[in-house]
């Protein structure tokens, strides 16, 4: 079960990454991001914080994963801890956008949501 749920947090991890490259690219999906307060293309700056955000994304899914034994076993103590990190970041992931004022960024809350219920079936492994 762990596994399965450490593939499914790593799968949209992946979606979310490619979004923030999308935005880091300059698509005009702006509105969809940061509480819409970028509503097109971003700007340089805020195209900066979108690699900044694939990065940490793309860490926190190797976080799941090695917690799960999927990935760097001998990363594994550090995963366990770290692992709790991810959960409540996707915790405050998930109110964050469902309250956002931004109606198209809501489409992330269930993202977020599943995120937070892998991370917690894979921490509590």
């Amino acid at each position: 079960m762990q596994t399965i749920a450490a593939l499914i947090f790593a799968f949209f991890s992946g979606i979310l990454v490619l979004f923030q490259a999308c935005l880091a690219l300059g698509l005009p999906w702006g509105s969809a991001s940061m509480g819409g307060r970028f509503p097109g293309k971003y700007p340089p700056k805020m195209r900066l914080a979108a690699l900044v955000n694939m990065a940490i994304l793309a860490f926190m899914g190797g976080i799941i994963l090695t917690r799960a034994e999927v990935l760097l076993p001998g990363m594994l103590n550090f995963a366990k801890i770290a692992v709790w990190f991810v959960v409540v970041f996707y915790l405050f992931g998930t109110v964050m956008n469902t309250i956002t004022p931004s109606k198209i960024e809501r489409i992330w809350a269930p993202v977020a949501l599943i995120q937070f219920i892998a991370g917690l079936v894979v921490a509590l492994g």
